[in-house]
C-alpha cells in the first residue's frame, strides 16, 4: 500500500443468497483527495459504500485503513481511528438548538456525551469550537434556532458539522444532495469543498454536475463491478460509462 492510499479495497465482494451485488473491487482512495463514487441505479454503489464502513461484512475481500486491515474492525471503532460516516454517529437532537447539538457531538471524545446534568459552566470550554465549527458549515445566524425548526439543506449542514466534531480524516458522505433544491445543493457542495481542506472524502453521490465540480477521481460501478475510473474529463467520455447512464448502444 503507498503513502498516498488512506483506503483502500482489495477483491471486495458481497453475495447475498448467491446473488453477487458486489464482485471483485479493488478501490484505492488517495490521502487528501475527493474521491466520488456513481453508478447507475443498482449499480452496487451503497453496498460498497456500506461495506467500506463495516455497515456489511464482506463475502470475500479485505479493506486497509491507513494501510491496517479493518476487515473485521467494528463501525464505532474505526470512527475512533478516524473513518467516519456522516450521519453515523452524529448527534442530532431536534429540540436541543443548533448550537447545543455540536456542543453535544464535542463531548463525545471526552466520555461526557450524555452528561446533561452537567452545569452550563463546564461546557464553556467547547462553546469555542462549537461556534467554529458552526461557521465552517455557514450555520452561525442559526446557533439558537432549535434543530428541528431547521430547512432540510441546513439541517443537512449540521448534521455534517457533528461529525465535523469527531475530527475525522476520512469523511464518508453517502448521496449528501439527495432530497435538495438547487441552492441547497449549491451551499452543500461549497460546505463539501470548505471541509476537504485538511482531509479526505469519499462520497456516493447521483448528481453528476456536482461530481464533476467537486471530484478529484471518480469510479464508476456497473452491476457491482468497476466500469470506470479517472478523473470526470476522463470517465464521462469514456463508452462504457455513456451506455451505462444514457444507453447510447456505443459500448
Amino acid at each position: 500500500m503507498d503513502h498516498d492510499t488512506i483506503l483502500e479495497a482489495r477483491g471486495l465482494t458481497k453475495e447475498f443468497k448467491g446473488f453477487v451485488a458486489v464482485k471483485d473491487v479493488n478501490l484505492r482512495v488517495r490521502r487528501g483527495t475527493i474521491h466520488a463514487l456513481i453508478g447507475p441505479n443498482g449499480a452496487g454503489k451503497s453496498t460498497v459504500f456500506n461495506l467500506l464502513t463495516k455497515f456489511l461484512a464482506p463475502t470475500r475481500g479485505a479493506i486497509l485503513y491507513r494501510g491496517k486491515d479493518i476487515t473485521a474492525t467494528k463501525p464505532a471503532d474505526i470512527a475512533r481511528m478516524g473513518l467516519v460516516r456522516s450521519f453515523q454517529i452524529s448527534a442530532v437532537f431536534p429540540h436541543l438548538s443548533v448550537l447545543e447539538n455540536v456542543r453535544v457531538a464535542l463531548q463525545r471524545p471526552l466520555g461526557t456525551s450524555f452528561h446533561f446534568w452537567r452545569s452550563e459552566t463546564s461546557l464553556h470550554g467547547l462553546h469555542e469550537r462549537a461556534e467554529e465549527l458552526l461557521r465552517d458549515v455557514g450555520l452561525t445566524d442559526y446557533a439558537g434556532h432549535l434543530a428541528a425548526e431547521l430547512p432540510y439543506g441546513r439541517k443537512r449542514a449540521l448534521e455534517i458539522a457533528t461529525t465535523l466534531a469527531l475530527d475525522p480524516e476520512v469523511l464518508l458522505l453517502d448521496e449528501p444532495m439527495a432530497g435538495m433544491g438547487h441552492e441547497d445543493i449549491d451551499r452543500t457542495a461549497q460546505l463539501i469543498k470548505r471541509v476537504s481542506a485538511n482531509r479526505t472524502i469519499l462520497m456516493v453521490e447521483h448528481n453528476l454536475s456536482v461530481v464533476a465540480d467537486l471530484s478529484d477521481t471518480i469510479t464508476v460501478l456497473r452491476r457491482g463491478e468497476i466500469l470506470a475510473e479517472g478523473p470526470y474529463a476522463e470517465v464521462s467520455r469514456n463508452p462504457q460509462v455513456m451506455e451505462a447512464y444514457m444507453g447510447t448502444g456505443h459500448a
